[in-house]
């Protein structure tokens, strides 16, 4: 079999190999040389190629084949088995460490506030009660209270951005 007779039996099926390679090694540049180390095998074979009834299929037990071989190798400390695109939903201890400070700013400004803007950012924002619940509990107005949580919410706001924004003006 020649080159050209080679490259056209195997050019159907190079992405399928490369596709397998992948999946199996989940990197890119060891799916690129296994591809290529399975093509140079089945060049190796070229003269037995046309007895083997569904090339594709061979080509793809050869492929499999030899990522599991590489997988098994000690030197391929590189390759890993399980995908590296896996996300986890948890917080690292950086994002924890920012959550918590956050909090902690939020609880001091709270603190900061008036008796009647912190006991009303409580029970509407934290405790969800409606403003019903809260006039009856606070024996205040309902348009009092909005305004009471309007004005707690920005001044949190903006002490918030003022930290936020510390030294960046």
């Amino acid at each position: 079999m020649n080159q050209n007779t080679f490259v056209k039996l195997i050019d159907p099926v190079k992405d399928k190999i490369y596709r397998l390679a992948l999946r199996l090694l989940t990197s890119r540049e060891a799916a690129e040389d296994a591809t290529q180390d399975v093509i140079l095998k089945l060049w190796s074979r070229n003269d037995k190629l046309n007895h083997y009834a569904n090339l594709e299929a061979f080509a793809m037990t050869v492929t499999k084949n030899h990522c599991l071989d590489q997988l098994k190798l000690k030197q391929n400390n590189n390759l890993k088995i399980v995908h590296s695109n896996y996300d986890s939903k948890e917080n690292n201890q950086h994002q924890q460490l920012e959550i918590s400070d956050e909090l902690d700013q939020v609880n001091k400004i709270l603190n900061a506030l008036p008796e009647q803007q912190k006991l009303i950012f409580q029970l509407r924002d934290v405790e969800q009660y409606d403003y019903e619940e809260i006039s009856e509990i606070t024996q205040m107005n309902e348009t009092a209270i909005r305004v009471a949580l309007s004005r707690a919410r920005k001044k949190i706001r903006e002490e918030l951005i003022k930290k936020h924004n510390y030294g960046i003006n």
